[in-house]
């Protein structure tokens, strides 16, 4: 136990497999453990071991109680570490693929996320789901009715106004036992609509008490849902050497197709945090609607992107543009200045 200076842990639900090798790289042990087996083996390794996971179900919890032992805990993306797994893929062989992939100096580790962190990127989700099932339960409705000849507009409020209007006309050819399903899928709407807007709640106030969204969203075409969401999946963006490294983590940056020197781009990679690079080109979207009343710096600069590349190419690179300046305000600590023209971050 006094040589392991690396652990690699293969983590699951329930048992847990675990790899320990020396400062050479040698295999010290293997051993297979469960939930509370594992959290007994990490107190007893040395303090100060480098503890090394995959970032998957409760890779951060795992990860926050090493760091309290006094390990240094690394999580890796998995389709980063699954090329150091030798021959079958099994839980013995990923957990020593795991330990000398953690060993490689370019490898690139996921930053381990603080609880409170954790509870805002689940309230995201949550909502997430919520507005999902809110519109597939708008969608029902809007079929529904069309199976009687009845037309719905969009919209929520017009959707449930229309609603009550054709539940009181006895005139449709509406059954009474339709009736009651459609007002009782009217009801679950109006519950998913609650729903959302008790998540939205929530988020703002997390805004209120957090000074760096407070920062953010200064920016134009971020609000409190971009705000939040960036705190709570980089934190003060410190993983990142530059705001060039986190727009490439975002998936707003060409992808490249480039040989022999010679370099060639296409559309953007979608790499890394979907739903962030969602939020951000939404509200790049709003900003450009807003950028031709507005004569700063950036707002001229959108404005002609637009003009010369088109809408789409337009909303993107600002998306790009806000994910470099969010970089700035977290990892300085800097106020956002729409004038600012100094070299890009």
């Amino acid at each position: 136990m006094d040589k392991v200076a690396r652990v690699g842990i293969d983590l699951a639900k329930k048992v847990f497999h675990v790899t320990a090798v020396d400062a050479a790289g040698a295999v010290v042990e293997r051993k297979r453990l469960r939930r509370a087996g594992l959290q007994s083996y990490l107190a007893l390794l040395p303090r100060g071991c480098t503890v090394a996971m995959e970032a998957c179900g409760g890779a951060h919890h795992w990860a926050r109680l090493a760091a309290r032992l006094g390990h240094g805990a690394v999580l890796m993306n998995p389709q980063f570490a699954a090329p150091y797994v030798k021959s079958n893929k099994n839980d013995v062989n990923d957990a020593d693929g795991i330990a000398e992939a953690s060993a490689r100096p370019g490898m690139r580790f996921v930053p381990v996320k603080a609880a409170a962190q954790e509870h805002v990127q689940q309230v995201h989700r949550a909502r997430q789901m919520a507005v999902r099932n809110r519109t597939a339960q708008g969608n029902q409705i809007h079929g529904f009715l069309l199976e009687y000849g009845i037309e719905s507009p969009r919209g929520k409020g017009a959707l449930l106004r229309r609603l009550a209007e054709v539940l009181e006309d006895a005139e449709n050819e509406l059954p009474v036992e339709g009736r009651a399903l459609l007002r009782e899928l009217g009801d679950e709407f109006r519950r998913l609509d609650e729903r959302v807007a008790m998540f939205d709640a929530q988020l703002a106030g997390v805004a209120r008490r957090t000074p760096a969204c407070g920062r953010l969203m200064a920016i134009p075409g971020i609000g409190v849902l971009t705000a939040t969401a960036l705190v709570a999946s980089v934190g003060e963006a410190g993983e990142f050497r530059n705001g060039r490294e986190m727009a490439a983590w975002l998936g707003l940056v060409p992808r490249q197709r480039s040989t022999g020197g010679r370099p060639t781009l296409l559309g953007i990679s979608k790499r890394g945090e979907r739903y962030l690079r969602t939020l951000l080109i939404h509200g790049a979207r709003a900003a450009l609607r807003t950028a031709p009343r507005h004569a700063d710096r950036r707002s001229r600069w959108a404005v002609a992107t637009r003009d010369r590349r088109g809408g789409n190419i337009a909303a993107v690179a600002l998306a790009n543009k806000n994910a470099r300046t969010a970089w700035a305000v977290l990892a300085r600590g800097a106020a956002f200045d729409a004038d600012h023209a100094g070299r890009a971050a």
